[in-house]
Formats: structure tokens, C-alpha cells, sequence
């Protein structure tokens, strides 16, 4: 049902003429995003599975592992800069009474 609203408002939109530099056009108003939504075509078969991209766990650790490690670093070193120009100090309280 959505696919079919899509498809007439795509049409409707692709149908009016706009004016441009050499007058009316009748190009497409709307850039169209291709999407599937269906999984059968309607003569009945099935449609093919889409490419699936592998996304290990290697990909995962070799991209998070130095990201991680270059953002403690910038921490580590903007913490000791605040700290050097004293606006951020935390105090030391001894209020062991």
C-alpha cells in the first residue's frame, strides 16, 4: 500500500512541467532514492537477497582500539594543560575529622 502511494506521488510530481531556463521542462521534480520495501516481484518469485558487506569483529577492534587510545590521550594531556593554568584544580579535602 505505501509502495503504491509512493509510486503516484513520484508520478504526479514526475508529471508537472516546471519552468526553466529554456522554458517548460518535463523532467522528474523530486529526486527519486531507490529503496527495496518488497520481497517478491508480482509474476510470484522471490527476489534474490541483497549483498550482504561482512563486518567483523577484526574491522570492529582495529577502527575502536587506536580511536580509543588517541582519545585518552588528547584527555590525559587537555586535563594536565587545565591543570597547569589552575582554572580547573580539584581540591584536596581532608575532612577525615
Amino acid at each position: 500500500m505505501a509502495g503504491l502511494a509512493g509510486r503516484l506521488l513520484t508520478a504526479a510530481a514526475g508529471s508537472r512541467g516546471r519552468p526553466g531556463p529554456g522554458g517548460l521542462r518535463s523532467g522528474p521534480a523530486v529526486t527519486v532514492v531507490p529503496s527495496r520495501s518488497e520481497t517478491f516481484t508480482r509474476s510470484g518469485p522471490i527476489l534474490p537477497k541483497p549483498p550482504k558487506m561482512p563486518f567483523g569483529l577484526l574491522r570492529v577492534f582495529t577502527v575502536v582500539i587506536p580511536f580509543l587510545y588517541i582519545g585518552t590521550q588528547i584527555s590525559k594531556n587537555f586535563a594536565a594543560l587545565l591543570e597547569e593554568h589552575d582554572i580547573f584544580v580539584p581540591e584536596d579535602d581532608d575532612d577525615d575529622d
